[in-house]
């Protein structure tokens, strides 16, 4: 469940050009000022699209304002990496305290990397933020305005999916200390919680129902509970044409919380059902 912020360390001159953003254009030399002022406070860490408060995701609805309105107010210009050339609205994010950048690893401004992230050769995106002490693995995606906690590993090509459109949606959530496998695809809006294992190749997305395997019960839909492990499943429907199989996710296992991630010990659970991190 999300809510909007009723604060925001935006400014509300966000929300005044946000009600004529249809006559905004990149010759308007004082919107363009706002609009850059506060993506620079999501690019430091100041402000952030969402967090959890009280269990809920909380959406700072300014702030995706202030991105979107980024794409009607900054023209596009030309920029260069070594041999490369780029053509975009957007530049790279230049803010990199305590944070360690392998080649190959690219940020745009306007998204946040916390001091003791490690960036493999790997894609964030706008408005994204990203605790202390996590690693983005190689080939990896951190969508627009996806919220990563601390301590966070995610594996070899995860993709978290991001979403700018509408101003009030909820972005991925990914609380601290989950561990999120290889190829895996969190989209949607979906959460996963904290200290979660989350098995390759799974997808969920907020719509794709969480399962217990002991009791059968359907947890929540788009959302993977606190101190878990979770892979990807199957569960068997009747349609008129016949049965088949819609993807689920499945709880395998509980952990106690704050049970660090025994890597051995992991791949033990997820080998005896047949998955892998």
């Amino acid at each position: 469940m999300s809510h909007q912020s009723t604060s925001s360390p935006l400014p509300r001159a966000v929300d005044a050009l946000w009600e004529r953003r249809a006559e905004l254009s990149p010759n308007d030399a004082e919107a363009r000022a706002v609009v850059v002022g506060a993506i620079d406070l999501l690019d430091t860490g100041k402000a952030r699209v969402a967090q959890v408060s009280d269990g809920e995701v909380v959406v700072d609805e300014r702030a995706k304002r202030a991105i979107l309105l980024a794409f009607k107010v900054l023209g596009l210009a030309r920029s260069q990496v070594g041999d490369f050339q780029h053509h975009d609205r957007l530049p790279l994010k230049t803010t990199f305290d305590g944070v360690r950048v392998v080649p190959g690893a690219i940020a745009r401004w306007g998204s946040y990397a916390a001091p003791g992230v490690v960036l493999m050769p790997s894609f964030t995106d706008i408005g994204a933020h990203i605790g202390a002490g996590t690693m983005v693995g190689t080939w990896a995606t951190v969508g627009s305005c996806a919220q990563i906690g601390g301590n966070v590993h995610l594996s070899g090509g995860v993709g978290i999916g991001g979403v700018l459109e509408p101003p009030n949606a909820m972005p991925v959530v990914v609380e601290d200390d989950a561990l999120i496998g290889s190829r895996a695809m969190i989209v949607e809006g979906a959460r996963v919680g904290r200290g979660a294992v989350v098995g390759a190749g799974t997808i969920l997305s907020s719509t794709i129902p969480v399962i217990d395997v002991m009791t059968g019960d359907e947890l929540a839909r788009g959302r993977i509970p606190d101190w878990c492990v979770a892979v990807g499943g199957t569960r068997q429907k009747e349609f008129p044409g016949g049965t088949f199989g819609l993807p689920c996710v499945l709880v395998i296992k509980r952990l106690d919380p704050g049970q660090r991630h025994d890597k051995a010990a992991l791949d033990e659970v997820l080998r005896e059902h047949g998955a892998d991190t």
